[in-house]
């Protein structure tokens, strides 16, 4: 049996990963200006979408846009200062990167654990387990 027999093979026996290679979407961030404030309008179907706690989110966006905010009671984060929907798309792309999608696998099914005072990140589709900063 050759190389390519035996790779040939070896994929065969692989087992497919559920989900799909298709970008993971998160919507895109609907922000306008009240004053000095940047209202997130859609910062709960955000946090939905991510499938993590709204106040991980908020402070991740707070520490990564250098500001101070809140979720009002219709769920929207409200940030002080002025910030473009751009800006915040790329905080939660950040986010996303670090605290949602497998640094092995790529896919979004993940979970926090905590061991021994550290935060990881659990992938259900590959099994990985990873640190995070958070």
């Amino acid at each position: 049996m050759d190389y390519d027999d035996m790779l040939d093979r070896a994929l065969d026996e692989t087992p497919d990963i559920e989900g799909s290679s298709d970008r993971f979407d998160v919507p895109d961030p609907d922000v306008r200006q009240e004053g000095n404030v940047s209202v997130y309008e859609n910062f709960q179907s955000t946090v939905d979408r991510l499938g993590r706690d709204d106040d991980h989110v908020m402070k991740f966006l707070q520490n990564e846009l250098g500001t101070s905010g809140h979720i009002d009671e219709s769920g929207r984060a409200r940030l002080t200062g002025e910030f473009g929907a751009r800006r915040i798309h790329d905080a939660v792309e950040a986010y996303t990167e670090e605290f949602v999608l497998c640094s092995e696998c790529g896919l979004p099914d993940t979970h926090f654990e905590r061991e021994g005072g550290a935060l990881l990140l659990r992938c259900e589709a590959c099994g990985a387990l990873s640190a995070t900063s958070g």
